[in-house]
Protein backbone atom coordinates (compact mmCIF):
# COMPACT_ATOMS: atom_id res chain seq x y z
CA UNK A 1 0.00 0.00 0.00
CA UNK A 2 1.32 3.28 -0.75
CA UNK A 3 1.37 6.15 2.21
CA UNK A 4 0.84 9.58 0.75
CA UNK A 5 1.81 12.54 3.01
CA UNK A 6 -1.24 15.25 3.16
CA UNK A 7 -0.33 17.08 6.15
CA UNK A 8 1.89 20.14 5.97
CA UNK A 9 5.57 20.44 6.88
CA UNK A 10 8.60 18.88 5.22
CA UNK A 11 7.58 15.64 4.29
CA UNK A 12 3.86 16.54 2.32
CA UNK A 13 4.11 14.55 -1.18
CA UNK A 14 6.49 12.16 0.19
CA UNK A 15 5.17 8.53 -0.84
CA UNK A 16 5.77 5.41 1.25
CA UNK A 17 5.09 1.83 0.15
CA UNK A 18 4.27 -0.34 3.35
CA UNK A 19 4.08 -4.11 2.54
CA UNK A 20 2.59 -6.37 4.78
CA UNK A 21 5.23 -8.69 6.17
CA UNK A 22 5.16 -12.13 5.29
CA UNK A 23 2.49 -14.34 8.04
CA UNK A 24 5.59 -16.02 9.78
CA UNK A 25 7.65 -12.68 10.65
CA UNK A 26 4.21 -11.20 11.91
CA UNK A 27 3.65 -13.75 14.03
CA UNK A 28 6.99 -13.87 15.23
CA UNK A 29 6.69 -9.97 16.05
CA UNK A 30 3.15 -10.16 17.35
CA UNK A 31 4.44 -12.68 19.63
CA UNK A 32 7.67 -11.31 20.60
CA UNK A 33 5.03 -8.38 21.33
CA UNK A 34 2.80 -10.24 23.85
CA UNK A 35 5.22 -11.86 25.84
CA UNK A 36 6.96 -8.08 26.43
CA UNK A 37 3.38 -7.22 27.35
CA UNK A 38 2.84 -9.94 29.74
CA UNK A 39 6.80 -10.24 31.36
CA UNK A 40 6.63 -6.00 31.89
CA UNK A 41 3.65 -6.09 33.36
CA UNK A 42 1.92 -3.87 31.31
CA UNK A 43 -1.69 -2.77 32.13
CA UNK A 44 -4.18 -4.96 30.59
CA UNK A 45 -7.54 -4.37 31.77
CA UNK A 46 -9.63 -7.69 32.96
CA UNK A 47 -11.81 -9.25 30.57
CA UNK A 48 -9.92 -7.93 27.43
CA UNK A 49 -10.65 -11.60 26.21
CA UNK A 50 -14.10 -10.55 25.77
CA UNK A 51 -13.12 -7.44 23.33
CA UNK A 52 -13.07 -9.48 20.45
CA UNK A 53 -10.27 -9.94 18.36
CA UNK A 54 -10.34 -6.08 16.38
CA UNK A 55 -10.88 -4.68 20.29
CA UNK A 56 -7.58 -6.82 21.79
CA UNK A 57 -5.45 -5.57 18.30
CA UNK A 58 -6.44 -2.00 19.60
CA UNK A 59 -5.70 -3.15 23.03
CA UNK A 60 -2.11 -4.14 21.68
CA UNK A 61 -1.29 -0.91 20.34
CA UNK A 62 -2.27 0.94 23.67
CA UNK A 63 -0.02 -2.03 25.85
CA UNK A 64 2.94 -1.58 24.10
CA UNK A 65 2.51 2.41 24.52
CA UNK A 66 3.11 1.22 28.47
CA UNK A 67 6.32 -0.83 27.79
CA UNK A 68 9.10 0.36 29.13
CA UNK A 69 11.31 1.86 26.36
CA UNK A 70 13.91 -0.35 26.47
CA UNK A 71 11.79 -3.27 25.91
CA UNK A 72 9.20 -1.00 23.08
CA UNK A 73 12.32 0.08 21.05
CA UNK A 74 13.35 -2.98 19.02
CA UNK A 75 9.50 -3.68 18.42
CA UNK A 76 8.70 -0.47 17.35
CA UNK A 77 11.92 -0.36 15.28
CA UNK A 78 11.47 -3.23 13.58
CA UNK A 79 8.35 -2.15 12.38
CA UNK A 80 9.86 0.21 9.54
CA UNK A 81 11.76 -2.75 7.72
CA UNK A 82 7.96 -2.97 5.98
CA UNK A 83 8.55 0.61 4.92
CA UNK A 84 10.12 2.22 1.92
CA UNK A 85 10.20 5.17 -0.02
CA UNK A 86 8.99 6.36 -3.87
CA UNK A 87 11.50 9.08 -4.30
CA UNK A 88 10.10 10.23 -7.66
CA UNK A 89 6.37 10.14 -8.14
CA UNK A 90 6.45 10.10 -11.80
CA UNK A 91 8.72 6.73 -11.39
CA UNK A 92 6.53 4.22 -9.06
CA UNK A 93 8.74 1.18 -9.75
CA UNK A 94 11.69 2.93 -7.94
CA UNK A 95 11.53 2.19 -4.76
CA UNK A 96 14.34 2.17 -1.88
CA UNK A 97 14.64 1.42 1.34
CA UNK A 98 14.42 4.11 3.77
CA UNK A 99 17.42 6.34 5.44
CA UNK A 100 17.28 8.68 8.19
CA UNK A 101 16.57 11.96 6.38
CA UNK A 102 13.64 10.77 4.14
CA UNK A 103 11.34 11.35 7.50
CA UNK A 104 11.18 15.04 8.44
CA UNK A 105 8.14 15.18 10.61
CA UNK A 106 7.47 13.20 13.40
CA UNK A 107 4.30 13.27 13.08
CA UNK A 108 4.87 11.39 9.97
CA UNK A 109 6.38 8.82 11.35
CA UNK A 110 3.57 8.39 14.31
CA UNK A 111 0.87 8.33 11.02
CA UNK A 112 3.03 5.81 9.22
CA UNK A 113 3.38 3.72 12.43
CA UNK A 114 -0.77 3.56 12.07
CA UNK A 115 -0.62 2.41 8.99
CA UNK A 116 1.68 -0.55 9.57
CA UNK A 117 -0.61 -1.45 12.86
CA UNK A 118 -3.85 -0.94 10.40
CA UNK A 119 -2.21 -3.17 7.51
CA UNK A 120 -1.38 -5.83 10.17
CA UNK A 121 -4.42 -6.06 12.26
CA UNK A 122 -7.06 -5.16 10.00
CA UNK A 123 -7.80 -8.87 8.91
CA UNK A 124 -8.71 -9.62 12.58
CA UNK A 125 -12.16 -6.98 11.91
CA UNK A 126 -13.43 -9.87 9.27
CA UNK A 127 -12.56 -12.79 11.26
CA UNK A 128 -13.29 -11.87 15.02
CA UNK A 129 -17.29 -11.90 14.06
CA UNK A 130 -16.63 -15.15 12.45
CA UNK A 131 -14.24 -16.42 15.29
CA UNK A 132 -16.47 -14.98 18.14
CA UNK A 133 -19.37 -16.28 16.60
CA UNK A 134 -17.94 -19.69 16.12
CA UNK A 135 -17.26 -19.46 20.02
CA UNK A 136 -20.31 -18.26 21.24
CA UNK A 137 -22.47 -21.11 19.02
CA UNK A 138 -19.96 -23.71 20.93
CA UNK A 139 -20.50 -22.54 24.18
CA UNK A 140 -24.62 -22.47 23.58
CA UNK A 141 -24.20 -26.13 22.53
CA UNK A 142 -22.15 -26.77 25.29
CA UNK A 143 -24.49 -25.22 28.06
CA UNK A 144 -27.53 -26.19 26.31
CA UNK A 145 -29.99 -29.02 28.05
CA UNK A 146 -29.85 -30.99 24.82
CA UNK A 147 -26.42 -31.62 24.21
CA UNK A 148 -26.09 -34.84 24.37
CA UNK A 149 -22.77 -36.32 25.24
CA UNK A 150 -20.75 -39.52 25.23
CA UNK A 151 -20.67 -41.87 28.02
CA UNK A 152 -18.26 -44.64 28.69
CA UNK A 153 -19.71 -47.24 30.98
Amino acid sequence: MNYVVIDEGRDKGKIFVITEFPASHAEAWATRALLAIINDNAEIPEGFERLGMAGMAELGIKALAGLKWEIAEPLLEEMWQCVKIMPDKSKPNVVRDLIESDIEEVLTRVKIRAEIWKLHTDFLKTVAPLISGEAQAAVERKDSPNTKTSHRP
